[in-house]
């Protein structure tokens, strides 16, 4: 047996538990960016293979025995808690161009005079001259010469994602296919069709889901392939939001974006169990978001949820999950701070790593007494000693 890695990528921390192929189990923590190393997680592993006298692959030496790497990751949801994710483009049938915004006009906060819309997570919408009946009769096929012009402006524009979401395309999916082969010959290198990313009925949650999958994948795939490239001939596998397992090629932007939470609650399950208790919630506040969860003998899993005001429709654990974590930016209003939704991050990260960040929920915590520097590993500074 070789080494086991499992590791927790937050948005702030790196968290990594291993063990040896003799079986012992080791721990590691470090920030998640860091000048110093290209990536925390592959980092973390060549600093605990080191310690043992091994070497990885992502050094020089030979290849280390490792056996798997697991891992969780907030890369997906940060993204879309911060809105950092790939600039997309919405194709839509012809007239539904408002659809996915205007969606159910629900109102949560019905007392609130001052409604705030999220933001929508696609810059550019594109109508597309097309329709099928819900009975499956092609009323008109895709105006493709039409279409064309538009998507190649859009890419000439900086543009690398698309999402296109045709009414009743979830039983009869050809004129997105056509779509999207046509995105992908101009050169667009993300292509999120909504019968692929959610085959089911009703426009608006599908095209919402397809959106999603659009904006979040190509800064998901960047992180696993660069992850991938340092640990080859590996069996990387990454958490889902449902809770189980994807391989590294097989991990999309829509499944990923509770990846991070979903270990935290498989791991709280796990542990209160060994421990006695049947009956938990879980409280996980990271450095970008805090995540909340119930479990009472079972995994709860939701196929329609809400995160980040965004709408997604994908089987996931129910997590209720808002922008406010340890590296949330404090922002004085001029008359009471407000809390994120932008975060510090690991570089420069709160005031008091001493890399000249903002002031943020740690600091006040810091300040307040609640969090104890000495049980900090020795990360931060300029140096990353102190």
């Amino acid at each position: 047996m070789g080494w086991q890695f499992w590791v927790d990528r937050g948005g702030t921390f790196t968290d990594i538990v291993a063990r040896t192929p003799g079986g012992d189990i080791r721990t590691h923590k470090l920030l998640s960016q860091d000048p110093r190393y290209p990536d925390a997680a592959v980092e973390g592993i060549r600093q605990l293979l080191s310690e043992a006298g091994a070497t990885s692959s992502a050094g020089t030496g030979s290849t280390a025995d490792i056996d798997a790497v697991r891992m969780g990751t907030t890369v997906a949801t940060n993204a879309l808690l911060e809105r950092t994710g790939a600039p997309t483009v919405l194709v839509i049938t012809k007239g539904f161009a408002d659809a996915l915004r205007i969606a159910y006009q629900n109102r949560p906060r019905i007392f609130d005079r001052q409604i705030t819309l999220p933001s929508a997570l696609y810059s550019r919408v594109i109508e597309v001259d097309e329709r099928v009946t819900a009975g499956g009769e092609v009323l008109r096929e895709p105006d493709l010469t039409a279409l064309e012009p538009e998507l190649r402006d859009a890419y000439q524009a900086g543009f690398r994602a698309v999402a296109v979401a045709c009414l009743h395309s979830y039983q009869f999916p050809e004129h997105e296919r056509m779509i999207g082969d046509l995105a992908r010959e101009i050169g667009f290198t993300q292509v999120s069709l909504s019968a692929e990313a959610s085959p089911l009925l009703k426009l608006v949650p599908r095209g919402d889901t397809a959106v999603a999958d659009a904006y979040l994948s190509p800064v998901l795939r960047r992180y696993v392939d660069q992850v991938a490239a340092q640990l080859p001939d590996t069996d990387l596998q990454f958490m889902q939001s449902n809770g189980g397992l994807a391989e590294a090629g097989h991990f999309r932007g829509k499944d990923a974006v509770l990846s991070g939470p979903a270990g935290g609650i498989v791991g709280m399950v796990r542990m209160s169990q060994a421990a006695g208790f049947d009956r938990v919630i879980g409280f996980d506040m990271g450095g970008t978001s805090t995540d909340v969860s119930h479990y009472a003998g079972e995994f709860e899993r939701v196929f329609t949820t809400v995160v980040g005001g965004v709408r997604l429709r994908a089987p996931m654990l129910d997590i209720h999950t808002v922008a406010a974590g340890g590296g949330s930016i404090l922002h004085f209003d001029g008359s009471r701070y407000r809390v994120g939704p932008d975060s510090a991050g690991a570089d420069p990260g709160p005031a008091c790593y001493r890399r000249g960040g903002p002031l943020t929920v740690t600091d006040a915590n810091v300040m307040l007494g609640r969090i104890q520097p000495d049980y900090f590993p020795h990360v931060f500074g300029a140096d990353g000693t102190e």
